[in-house]
């Protein structure tokens, strides 16, 4: 899979671009703040439909404009056009020009990874990052997993609003519950399935990138335990104080052991940092074995920030994209251009929201 052709209208610092990429090694590069950034994030946005830095459609549009657009083409087993349409008052999502009225049947069609500053979050932050992590993972490699999502989420929201009102109305309240449970117990299925297969790949990246031969666990913990019925029966009175749902897999947890312990508390900044490498590594490697392609890897300006050893661990996995034609877009300044990547790399210059392709 590759992205053949990005068109950029309002998007954060471009006013207009026009790009068509083959696949290979892409390498932008440019001082601060030109624009690097926004590219892998409109390619991600494509791909994903969220922004990895959090921002929300507002703040992607290009100051003193309306609304931004990113058009793509996608090339995998066939080729697929994208539009993405945003501003305060129109919001469209077309795939070959028709408008996406599911958004099961849109994800999947552009996969990409994105290695970042935002990953320590992924160690560092909340469950709720990592269930998110274990979502699109899911999202993008088990047919039916979205819309089981999306049904469980709204379920929440419902039951919640249902619980806040006075007098209860039980009738309503159970017919919810009915649903979050019809909802609920396939995603509690899915991620148990997941987290055994996602776990060796999380090791052999740590191990390949750490040079302690730290060991990685990955323990998936559902909040519930038994039948997700029982364990809001059981649950019944003390939601009835706080007014929301206090069981269900939106408060799992993806936990993360370090040599055994928590890694959110025990692990070293730099220990953090190569779990939440390694962590991107073992999705790409999930998506490639899922697929039988590789995804589109996005760099953000990492590999000046890594030492060497976890750069030489990350470089089997970028020359493995290369060589089943997949692609890589890396951003970096001239000062943090890793130089043992070779020369067989696509050169772009970024400067003041333009790209330019560099000469060989």
């Amino acid at each position: 899979m590759h992205l053949a052709r990005l068109r950029l209208r309002d998007f954060r610092n471009y006013a207009r671009l026009d790009a068509e990429f083959a696949p290979g090694f892409h390498v932008l590069l440019g001082r601060n703040a030109q624009g690097k950034t926004n590219l892998l994030e409109a390619i991600y946005l494509a791909a994903t439909l969220r922004s990895f830095r959090g921002a929300g459609g507002h703040q992607l549009i290009r100051h003193g404009q309306q609304g931004y657009f990113i058009g793509a083409r996608a090339v995998g087993q066939a080729t697929r056009e994208i539009g993405i349409y945003w501003s305060a008052a129109e919001r469209r999502l077309t795939l070959d020009r028709q408008k996406v009225r599911r958004l099961a049947d849109y994800l999947g069609t552009l996969r990409a990874v994105v290695f970042c500053a935002e990953d320590l979050q992924l160690v560092k932050g909340t469950a709720r990052v990592r269930r998110r992590f274990m979502d699109l993972l899911l999202a993008q490699t088990q047919p039916g997993y979205l819309a089981w999502l999306l049904r469980y989420l709204q379920a929440v929201r419902s039951r919640n609003a249902v619980l806040k009102r006075m007098p209860l109305d039980e009738a309503l309240l159970e017919g919810f519950t009915d649903e979050l449970v019809r909802a609920g117990e396939p995603i509690i299925a899915a991620r148990q399935r997941l987290v055994p297969q996602l776990a060796p790949l999380a090791q052999s990246a740590c191990q390949s990138i750490s040079s302690a031969g730290e060991t990685l666990e990955l323990s998936y913990q559902p909040q519930v335990r038994g039948e997700l019925r029982a364990a809001l029966e059981a649950q019944r009175a003390r939601e009835r104080v706080r007014r929301a749902t206090l069981v269900g897999p939106h408060l799992d947890e993806l936990m993360l052991l370090l040599q055994g312990r928590p890694a959110a508390t025990f692990a070293s900044e730099g220990q953090k940092r190569t779990l939440a490498l390694a962590l991107k590594m073992a999705q790409a490697e999930f998506l490639t074995g899922a697929h039988g392609v590789p995804p589109i890897l996005l760099i953000d300006d990492v590999m000046g920030e890594l030492d060497q050893s976890r750069r030489a661990g990350l470089l089997p996995l970028l020359e493995r994209a290369q060589h089943a034609r997949g692609q890589v877009f890396m951003t970096c300044t001239e000062e943090s251009w890793p130089r043992e990547l070779g020369r067989a790399l696509l050169r772009w210059e970024v400067a003041e929201g333009a790209l330019k392709a560099v000469p060989a």
